[in-house]
């Protein structure tokens, strides 16, 4: 795909994320809009709105348009069909998280992957983020010293309206696939791979197949110990979404951390990006001086888009390609697998065995 024509972008999935992904194109020059695969009247509709070609079957739209790259967003439980459909077309694809639902689908997925030359792209958009980032960058200069303590809040309250999808109702969503696994994964990018996971989960308060309510407790290669504690029945100000102004939709609560990253010889609070270190020797009748770290300009959708087309025509390697991810889901399943049995779990990796 010559850089000089907008690359041609088929939208697979035209619901709540396909949409912000349109309107994410929409303000890039180097994509275009080419078709929309969706099988409810209501994204023919929203294609009609647009001007492009409607289709009910990925298949069909991949056969029939041919397009240089396609975003997957479709519901969870779709999402590794869709892919693998891609590879068959050879058509670039960035697919929404979770990679899949289950690590037996992912692993088929990881399999093919591996046999393809087609890119694919998870879309884990936090990654993105400058502020995300910047505290990459940071963490890597080691200024945290030896990592002890990693703390991580996901508490928000969802309005009943969220779930008439059907599909948002089955296995396979909620907390833990939909939210959380936005903040494993982040904390997996930051501090590296989780080795062990105890877990407690809760489904009293919407009583939906899923959890509402779930904490975590994780071990980390490096040694470091972390908690997680969310739920989206909760009346609070502490998660990414409100916390971190990505996303407009949200009321900011800009003063309120979510993610609290401490070692040997500094700490660091997201998303403010706040640092503390002491002037000289750590002592804790000692000042801890605080500093701001400034992030590059930039959204994360934005900035995945770009990424995204640059993948798509072989000018950068995918950042989160779809064996990271399926890491991102092993850690989901390890923290299912540990709330069911009370136990210590370790998570699993079956495209490894």
């Amino acid at each position: 795909m010559p850089a000089s024509k907008p690359l041609r972008i088929a939208l697979i999935g035209a619901g709540t994320m396909g949409r912000q992904h349109q309107a994410v194109i929409a303000r890039q020059p180097d994509a275009t809009l080419c078709a929309i695969a969706d099988p409810g009247d209501a994204g023919r509709a929203f294609a009609a709105e647009l001007g492009v070609p409607a289709y009910r079957d990925p298949r069909e739209l991949l056969a029939a348009e041919r397009p240089d790259a396609a975003i997957i967003a479709n519901p969870n439980a779709l999402h590794v069909a869709s892919a693998l459909e891609c590879l068959a077309a050879g058509v670039p694809a960035l697919i929404e998280k979770p990679v899949g639902v289950s690590l037996e689908e992912v692993a088929t997925l990881v399999t093919a992957a591996r046999r393809h030359s087609t890119p694919l792209l998870v879309g884990h958009h936090r990654r993105h983020n400058p502020l995300i980032g910047r505290a990459h960058e940071w963490l890597a200069d080691g200024v945290l010293g030896e990592p002890t303590n990693v703390t991580a809040l996901w508490q928000l309250h969802k309005p009943d309206d969220y779930f008439a999808a059907p599909w948002r109702r089955e296995p396979g969503n909620g907390l833990l696939h939909t939210n959380l696994i936005h903040d494993l994964d982040l904390l997996r990018h930051l501090c590296g791979e989780v080795v062990e996971v105890q877990a407690m989960a809760s489904q009293r308060l919407r009583g939906l197949p899923y959890a509402d309510t779930a904490a975590l407790m994780l071990r980390f290669a490096n040694g470091a110990l972390g908690t997680v504690n969310a739920s989206d029945s909760a009346s609070a100000p502490w998660s990414w979404e409100l916390t971190s102004g990505e996303n407009p939709v949200y009321p900011q609560q800009s003063g309120q951390p979510c993610y609290l990253l401490a070692g040997t010889a500094g700490a660091l609070a997201l998303p403010q990006l706040r640092a503390w270190r002491y002037a000289d020797e750590p002592h804790w009748h000692a000042p801890l001086a605080e500093e701001a770290i400034t992030p590059d300009a930039g959204a994360a959708l934005d900035r995945q888009l770009a990424h995204f087309i640059a993948v798509a025509r072989g000018e950068a390697v995918a950042l989160i390609d779809v064996e990271d991810a399926a890491r991102t889901l092993a850690l989901i399943d390890a923290v299912e697998r540990a709330a069911a049995s009370g136990r210590a779990t370790q998570p699993s990796y079956p495209w490894e065995a």
